[in-house]
């Protein structure tokens, strides 16, 4: 390593993270950049091995919870900031240099938001979720287009994976129908592909079974209704201990559950939700919310009563939003106090 690219006594680094090289900016107590160096992967770390412990910024992206786990083990404080957070530091025209300086300047700013440094075992945990998330979708392709293959020939099958599958052999069997000799190979094949995709999703979630049963965190998450073994373990892949958190609310906030204020000269607008943050989260938990609003035994549980009272004067969509808010209240609670879990109290009457 060059003597230019030897740590200096900066308070803070920014790092602008690419594939192979990584931009870093240092600057001193008053905000000036008094160091600027590109690295490559491993030149970086002996950089920051070399340095004394500083505060270390970079920006949300692929490989920067690899990069901060590293060099918090080097004895670094590192933050992470979500892209949309640094942009308004970015002076001028943009480069790597002005990206790394911008970061370095967000990370110290008081009221900023940072992501939270996720553990291996988190990761691994979302990458599960992300790929049935993947094969779920792939799943609702695959039955329509073979639901659009079959129109073109005057067959018209049932809507929902379920029915499809229980109708689909029944076509193929049929020679009364218009299909053709090459249209009933292709279905076949198609329909094939399908099973294989059901049976490898059908593993993905009997592996998320098995890590919920085996978390303590994840079994009490699953005494809140609505939450099962796929929202809980997703929870707890995307916000950890929910620590990051100061109040409940804010989780509600983090998943994009709470309205969207625009509000000016002391009027105070508040429109539909922010739908901000992890969306596969949120529409878990918003699925969830919705099977309770259906089946829910109003009359056992304290939530009932509140439900009556929002159906009453609310459209059903914004019961179960509403529900959905309050749910990732509860499981704020849950998540931050060790041993506790959702108490299914019968309401009280008068």
């Amino acid at each position: 390593m060059t003597i230019r690219n030897k740590p200096r006594p900066a308070t803070v680094f920014g790092i602008d993270i690419g594939k192979n090289l990584f931009h870093v900016v240092g600057l001193d107590g008053s905000g000036t950049p008094i160091q600027k160096a590109t690295f490559r992967r491993d030149t970086l770390l002996q950089f920051f091995a070399r340095a004394e412990p500083i505060l270390v910024g970079m920006e949300a992206c692929p490989g920067s919870q690899w990069l901060a786990r590293r060099i918090s083990a080097l004895g670094h404080t590192v933050r992470i900031i979500p892209a949309q957070f640094v942009k308004p530091y970015v002076k001028s025209n943009k480069n790597d240099i002005i990206d790394a300086a911008a970061i370095a300047e967000a990370v110290t700013r008081p009221t900023m938001r940072f992501v939270e440094v996720r553990s291996p075992e988190q990761v691994d945990l979302q990458a599960l979720h992300r790929i049935r998330d993947r094969m779920i979708s792939h799943r609702t392709r695959l039955i329509s287009q073979m639901r659009a293959f079959c129109l073109e020939y005057g067959v018209a099958i049932h809507q929902g994976a379920g029915k499809f599958k229980a109708d689909l052999p029944r076509v193929l069997a049929d020679d009364a129908n218009d299909l053709t000799p090459a249209m009933r190979r292709i279905l076949a094949s198609i329909f094939d592909e399908l099973r294989q995709l059901e049976q490898r999703i059908a593993e993905v979630n009997r592996e998320i079974e098995a890590i919920a049963a085996r978390s303590d965190t994840a079994r009490r998450l699953m005494t809140i209704p609505g939450i099962g073994p796929l929202a809980a373990t997703a929870l707890l892949a995307a916000a950890g201990s929910a620590r990051q958190f100061k109040k409940a609310r804010d989780m509600a906030a983090w998943l994009g559950l709470v309205p969207r204020q625009y509000s000016t000269g002391g009027k105070t607008t508040l429109l539909g939700i922010s739908k901000r943050g992890n969306k596969y989260l949120r529409r878990m938990i918003i699925h969830g919310a919705r099977s309770c609003v259906t089946h829910l035994d109003r009359s056992r549980n304290r939530i009932g009563a509140w439900l009556d009272g929002l159906q009453k004067r609310m459209h059903a969509n914004k019961v179960t939003v509403a529900l959905a808010a309050k749910i990732a209240r509860i499981v704020w609670v849950v998540m931050t106090k060790p041993g506790a879990s959702y108490e299914r109290r019968d309401p009280a009457f008068s």
